[in-house]
């Protein structure tokens, strides 16, 4: 019953923060939302009994890809060309 509407609670902020990073005007938050959900994802994995595959979310999916995005997006808006 509880582990049911935690499975469903994180399933609803993981899709109110793609809402937001879709909707979203400002790039930075938009950003900082998509991290979020793969965040949530996380969480979402370790209580369906998946560490490792929770820990690999998290590493990439919510660290890596947000640092990436941001690097890029700081390159991006100081003009730097390769």
């Amino acid at each position: 019953m509880i582990l049911t509407a935690l499975t469903l609670f994180l399933c609803a902020a993981m899709i109110g923060a793609a809402l937001f990073a879709v909707l979203g005007r400002s790039l930075p938050i938009a950003i900082l939302a998509a991290g979020l959900v793969s965040l949530v994802a996380s969480i979402l994995f370790l209580v369906l009994a998946a560490p490792d595959v929770a820990m690999t979310e998290a590493a990439i999916g919510s660290g890596l890809t947000t640092f990436l995005f941001f690097f890029v997006l700081s390159r991006m808006r100081r003009g730097e060309h390769d």
